[in-house]
């Protein structure tokens, strides 16, 4: 059952995400949600814990805060001026959907290792006749989330 502090983490990450494209650090979160740097770490462990974090091995750096990536991936995404990275494709539409924004993705097919851009207004994204495949079943993805 998530806590109060959680929650409020949880929300700073986010906020944090959105506001400058990159996994905010631990003090950047303890800043903002005014919670000491052990409070903070207790709850990344438990949003770990929650499958809504991944973590580098030292507990305190982001991978993933899913759909945004802590780390820099082929999956770009362009929104209001600022650069924000998604896990995978899939993610990549997450991250304008939880902007509430429109912007580019821009990636590459695996197959062809061809470009591909993605134009995503109000609406969703533009016709396209590209499909996504996952290799992996959703239901297995945690089980090694970031080769998924």
């Amino acid at each position: 059952m998530p806590t109060e502090a959680d929650v409020q983490v949880k929300l700073a990450i986010y906020r944090e995400f959105a506001d400058s494209g990159r996994a905010p650090s631990i003090e950047a979160i303890a800043a903002r949600t005014g919670l000491p740097r052990d409070a903070v770490l207790e709850a990344y462990r438990s949003l770990r814990a929650q499958r809504l974090l991944v973590l580098e091995p030292d507990g305190a750096t982001i991978i993933m805060a899913p759909p945004f990536s802590g780390v820099p991936t082929q999956h770009r995404v362009e929104s209001k001026g600022l650069e924000y990275y998604g896990n995978c494709a899939w993610d990549a539409l997450g991250v304008l959907a939880a902007l509430h924004q429109p912007g580019t993705i821009r990636s590459r097919c695996e197959q062809s290792g061809d470009p591909l851009v993605l134009e995503v207004g109000e609406n969703g994204p533009e016709p396209s006749t590209w499909v996504y495949h996952c290799l992996v079943p959703a239901a297995r993805w945690w089980e090694d989330v970031v080769f998924t």
